[in-house]
This record gives C-alpha cells, structure tokens and sequence, in this order.
C-alpha cells in the first residue's frame, strides 16, 4: 500500500481529488468506481471545481458504483443513485447513460448483481476505484468475515454498519438491512485503488487494515493484496499506526514522476 498521511480531512480530499483527475486527463474515457458517503463529499465537490474553472472533462468518462441499497428506488432521498447524481452528476458533464448503480429494486437481485459485473467486464474493467473504510474494517459493503474473493452480490449489514449508517433514515428501523455492493475480488480487480479514511473513529479499522494481518474479519486487508492501492489518511485516522513515520519517510523521497502535489 501507497500510505499518505495529511494534517486534516480537507487536505487528503484535495489530493485525492488530483489522484482522480489526473487519471481523467490521461485516459478521458476512464472507467471510475465510485463510492457514497460523508467522506468523499469534500473530494466530490473539488471534482466539480476543476471542472468547472479548469475545464476537467467528464464526457467521455464511465463510472460504476459500489453498492446500493435493497429497496430504495433511484428516486429515493437516501438511495445512492439519488446521492451521485445530487452531489456529482448533475454538476458536471458526464452523460448519465454511462453511469452505472446497481439497482436495489431489481425483481431478481441475483440477476441483477451477475449483470453488473457482465457490465463492469464489458467496459474493460475499473480503471480506478474509489472507497471509504468502515468502523469495522468493511469496503463496500463487504462486512467482517465475508470473503476476500467475493463478486457483486446480496450483503446483510452488520449491526454496526446499521447504527453508523441509521441517522440519515431517522431511525434504525427505518433503514434497509441488505445492500447490493461489489465484492472484494470485484473491487481487487480494479486497476488502481484509492481509500479516503479520516477521523478518530477510523483509528482502529485503518491499523488493522494496514498493519494487521490479512484477515476477512477486516475486509480492507485485502487491500494488501493489491499491486497499486494508494490510501490517503488524516492525523487522526493515522493514529494508531506503527509505522505512521516510516509511511512520511516514503512519501517525502518520492522521485518527481512519483509526487501528486
């Protein structure tokens, strides 16, 4: 893993930010995976930014969610099909017919998530993935002890995803307990990878998904396995890492070609 520690959540957003649009620039007809959540707002929002003073070019760009809620319509406040186009979409100049969110209403789910991955292999595969990082280690919605090989599929959601997630819905019982949401060996087949973790409730699953042990019970491990899987921390989310000063030695030898800022 490629570990870049930031002093704040703001500055790792930005960055990833860059990471995203210089893949845009060298490839205008990229293949995104893109992922839902109060973490990549930030960086959501500086995409649009570029694009709008800088001209960055979406037109020709494909993308492919991670996941979607079983039971929520595209319509839906909390579906995440509503999220991506209120938050990214619809302020830049992607075509919405290449852009990909599994359907959560589908009448059969099975079928659903094996077109995704049919539509995710017919478009070449992901160029670059963006994630978040649960509080109990998931990706996706990859929960602990699902397996590290898995494909798109039906997820429940574990108990701890449910009450950090809940608040939006208003209440427990009001949020939906399964997911469709790439599997682990969907998301390891992305050409490169980027995670966004920050804050302080983020402490733990990001030592064990650095420098525990390759492990299903924390679904990010798996990310070691991965060639080029970049992950971009703040102060508080690199708390807990052994290493925290060795991953600062790297990242302040790179050669020029290697540096994003």
């Amino acid at each position: 893993m490629e570990i870049l520690i930031r002093d704040y959540a703001e500055a790792g957003c930005l960055l990833g930010a860059k990471i995203i649009a210089r893949v845009v620039r060298e490839k205008p007809d990229a293949v995104l995976g893109l992922a839902t959540g109060r973490t990549p707002l930030r960086l959501y929002q500086e995409l649009i930014r570029m694009h709008r003073d800088e001209g960055l070019d979406f037109s020709r760009v494909m993308t492919f969610n991670l996941d979607e809620y079983v039971g929520l319509p595209a319509t839906h406040d909390q579906s995440y099909r509503y999220f991506m186009r209120e938050n990214l979409f619809r302020h830049i100049n992607i075509d919405l017919t290449r852009t990909h969110v599994p359907d959560g209403t589908a009448p059969d789910l099975h079928a659903e998530c094996r077109s995704y991955e049919k539509k995710i292999e017919a478009a070449g595969g992901i160029d670059l993935q963006l994630l978040g990082l649960g509080r109990n280690g998931h990706i996706g919605f990859n929960e602990p002890t699902g397996s590290l090989r898995s494909r798109t599929w039906v997820k429940i959601l574990s108990e701890q995803t449910l009450k950090d997630n809940s608040a939006v819905f208003g209440s427990l019982a009001a949020m939906p307990k399964h997911a469709l949401t790439m599997g682990i060996g969907t998301i390891l087949d992305a050409r490169r990878i980027l995670l966004l973790a920050f804050g302080p409730a983020k402490v733990r699953a990001v030592e064990h998904m650095v420098e525990g042990p390759l492990a299903a019970i924390c679904p990010g491990s798996a990310l070691q396995l991965h060639p080029r899987a970049t992950v971009i921390l703040d102060e508080n989310s690199a708390a807990g890492l052994h290493y925290a000063d060795h991953y600062r030695w790297i990242d302040s030898q790179k050669l020029p070609w290697q540096r994003y800022e």
